[in-house]
């Protein structure tokens, strides 16, 4: 019985670690959405967002909110994956009501945020912007899940 004990104990912890997210998966996520946010590569952008139950209006709006050009003028000067602290995981994982009157909810408690800094100049004057969105882990891949009704 001991034995068997430990062996589902390893089996679990084997299962855990191969599915958790290495420093190197999060380098390559990153680059990965810089550079299809960079060259407005859509397709990509659109693949990593976890749809499943969601309307297709919701859907679509997520898919224009990632998809949607840098402004002319302006550069992506970072994008980094950082773990949310208390507040703002509890923020990500709250039930919302939306203008539809419905309440929606993400489907996949995020792990990460991709925070987005995009600089522009426009002759004298200049800013910078930034935008956060949650990142979760679906089997051993990242994904920005798009928010479900409540049930």
């Amino acid at each position: 019985m001991k034995n068997f004990v430990s062996a589902v104990l390893a089996f679990a912890v084997l299962s855990l670690s191969a599915h958790a997210a290495t420093p190197a998966d999060e380098a390559a996520f990153v680059a990965t959405y810089k550079k299809a946010l960079e060259t407005g590569d859509a397709k990509t952008l659109e693949g990593f967002l976890y749809t499943e139950g969601a309307p297709p209006q919701i859907a679509e709006f997520f898919r224009m909110m990632v998809t949607m050009p840098i402004p002319s003028g302006s550069k992506v000067t970072s994008v980094e994956l950082v773990t949310p602290t208390a507040d703002e995981a509890a923020k990500l994982t709250a039930p919302k009501a939306m203008p539809d009157g419905n309440t929606y909810k993400l489907p996949l408690a995020p792990s990460k945020q991709i925070v987005i800094t995009v600089e522009s100049k426009d002759g004298s004057s200049s800013g910078t912007g930034t935008s956060k969105l949650p990142v979760a882990e679906k089997d051993g891949k990242f994904v920005i899940p798009v928010p479900v009704p409540e049930k």
